[in-house]
């Protein structure tokens, strides 16, 4: 059964860990395989978080100074996922190319859903809202029985 399980893992596709002053001292680690991002945290008492990559709808990236110094930087990415709206990918080392890299997968996986420009169809298919009405109203005087 174990044999079983370990064919059926994912290729990594990238992989890193929350650094301390640039190194990795920290048990938070980072990996993207096949079509989901993994966030692990803990060393006695471990929390997995486990995301879609293509839930994912803006990329930022930060570096501070301190960061600039040590060779890391922090990606926030903002999703459509309920449970964590808000991710943060801290202190990672090349964060500029692991930014690439996940905007070019997210890209990827949403056009290979079919997602792609689904923002845009939703803002045009948003509810109109009955103020909209009024300036007619107010064309035509007002009085109802025109």
């Amino acid at each position: 059964m174990a044999r079983r399980l370990k064919e059926g893992k994912d290729q990594i596709l990238w992989k890193d860990r929350k650094r301390w002053l640039g190194m990795p001292l920290t048990t938070t680690k980072y990996w993207v395989a096949e079509n989901r991002l993994y966030i692990s945290k803990g060393l006695f008492s471990t929390e997995t978080d486990e995301m879609l990559i293509y839930r994912i709808q803006d990329i930022k990236m930060k570096r501070t100074f301190g960061q600039k110094l040590a060779g890391v930087g922090t990606i926030t990415l903002y999703t459509n996922d309920k449970s964590s709206p808000i991710v943060e990918l801290k202190n990672i080392k090349q964060c500029d190319s692991v930014r690439r890299f996940l905007s070019r997968i997210v890209e990827q996986e949403r056009a290979e859903k079919g997602l792609v420009g689904q923002e845009v169809f939703r803002s045009l298919n948003a509810p109109i809202h009955s103020n909209m009405a009024a300036p007619a109203a107010a064309a035509d005087g007002g009085n109802p029985s025109r």
